[in-house]
């Protein structure tokens, strides 16, 4: 039987984000979402779920679920028997992005989340098209669900994130590197770049999604996990 498959979701978001790759894949695939909730840094997250994986299994993270999925894969490469990293990237927070994400929690605190979600999550993020509402409205529900207290863990953590580009060159699995043409906010370079440190990585780049390809295009999406989930293992 083929490996399990762990996603982890974006900032905010939980397993809604992946509901159209759970309906199609669970019927051949053990699918487990992990919530990327607890803790205040990425290496706590990461620690938390190691804690309650599978004890190998294949690895798909999407945003802030990439960071983690990386985290993962730094702390525990035994374990991942592959890895796909969606709309993220693997770089250390700048000085000015971590500055910014204060006055963001100031005004959590003070009861003004859903303004700072749609500040975060704009519809020019995603791809042009008459279905931006659509996919948005979930992600407004999603953070709703996750409130307050989980933003700031999830802020402070974003803020602290270590560089993984030593992690991503000792990759010896076999890697999907996927994202949006219309991304902003993890734009298509960022995502060559991954490809070219991960000695094994294929590039998919979804010419009609934007930051949120598995609600965006998710027929397309499930397609390039499929494909990459039937990869042969690569030797180590």
């Amino acid at each position: 039987m083929k490996e399990p498959l762990v996603l982890l979701p974006g900032m905010m978001c939980d397993a809604r984000l992946f509901g159209p790759q759970i309906a199609e894949l669970s019927c051949d695939t053990a699918v487990m979402v992990a919530p990327v909730t607890m803790g205040e840094r990425i290496e706590e997250i990461a620690s938390s779920l190691l804690d309650i994986l599978p004890k190998r299994f294949a690895l798909a993270g999407l945003s802030m679920g990439g960071v983690v999925a990386m985290e993962i894969l730094r702390r525990a490469p035994d374990r991942v028997s592959r890895i796909a990293l969606i709309d993220t990237h693997p770089l250390a927070e700048t000085p000015v992005v971590a500055a910014n994400r204060e006055p963001q929690i100031i005004k959590v605190r003070s009861g003004r989340m859903d303004e700072v979600i749609r500040e975060e999550i704009k519809p020019t993020t995603l791809a042009p098209g008459p279905y931006r509402n659509e996919v948005l409205a979930p992600v407004m529900d999603m953070a709703r669900t996750l409130g307050p207290e989980v933003y700031i863990r999830q802020a402070r953590a974003m803020q602290r994130r270590k560089d993984q580009q030593v992690t991503l060159r000792r990759c010896k699995v076999p890697a999907l590197i996927m994202c949006g043409a219309f991304d902003t906010i993890c734009p298509v370079k960022r995502h060559e770049f991954m490809a070219e440190l991960i000695p094994y990585a294929r590039l998919h780049v979804l010419e009609n999604s934007g930051h949120l390809p598995t609600l965006e295009q998710p027929d397309e999406t499930t397609a390039a996990l499929r494909s990459w989930m039937k990869q042969p293992y690569v030797l180590q």
